[in-house]
């Protein structure tokens, strides 16, 4: 069974020409028809509200679990998964460090074509220490049969967070995503347990994509056998 991931951090949906355009957004998602896409910086002060994450999931004709981290009475903050695979239980975490922008992830499971999967989506600080205590209590989670993604916030190849992260999951290319318009950073990441499960990963680049965010998403194509289940 094939089934493809994607992670994307949308930019508060504000794209390179400092625009604020929904609508951008989910043309991209629908141009990555991913099965499961994990999403960040979900920022909607206007337009959409509350519903952004929902309303994006609508028009794209997926399912959508929102993890939102920062709530404020203009709108709200945070994660969210968008699916086409059917939910099971579902965790959301709390990986905040005091005095620092909250964060979050979510933990869930997911049954697609016979095969029952656990996805973590999250996005990590911008501090080196933050990020060690925020993927500390993470692979905490990480079950046999998992997905991790997200924005990890990680520049340097060598650093802490990735090397717990590697000890787990192995080796992942880093695959340049951020800045979309001249990537050099890989910011942007996809790992699978167990290991060679993966077919293809590759950034997901774009004339929409590139401008859409500062951000390009990141997509990887993952061959499970169907008698595979989650065991956490």
């Amino acid at each position: 069974m094939r089934l493809t991931f994607a992670t994307y951090n949308i930019h508060r949906c504000v794209g390179r020409d400092g625009r604020y355009d929904p609508d951008r957004i989910r043309d991209v998602i629908r141009e990555l028809d991913a099965d499961v896409i994990a999403v960040q910086e979900i920022d909607a002060p206007d337009r959409h509200g509350l519903e952004l994450a929902h309303w994006l999931g609508e028009e794209s004709k997926l399912k959508v679990i929102a993890g939102p981290t920062l709530l404020e009475r203009k709108g709200h903050h945070g994660n969210a998964v968008f699916t086409r695979c059917q939910r099971g239980d579902i965790r959301l975490l709390d990986f905040s460090v005091p005095m620092y922008e909250p964060r979050g992830a979510i933990d869930l499971d997911l049954s697609c074509g016979g095969v029952t999967v656990q996805v973590i989506a999250t996005h990590l600080g911008l501090r080196p220490w933050e990020r060690r205590i925020q993927v500390e209590r993470l692979l905490q989670r990480v079950g046999e049969n998992c997905v991790l993604m997200g924005d990890f916030n990680e520049w340097w190849l060598w650093g802490h967070p990735l090397r717990a992260i590697k000890a787990i999951f192995g080796h992942s290319p880093a695959l340049p995503t951020f800045p979309s318009f001249r990537p050099v950073l890989a910011l942007d990441r996809i790992w699978i347990r167990p290991t060679g499960r993966v077919k293809s990963l590759a950034v997901h680049r774009t004339r929409l994509s590139s401008k859409a965010s500062d951000h390009l998403p990141l997509k990887a194509v993952v061959e499970w056998d169907a008698e595979e289940n989650t065991d956490r």
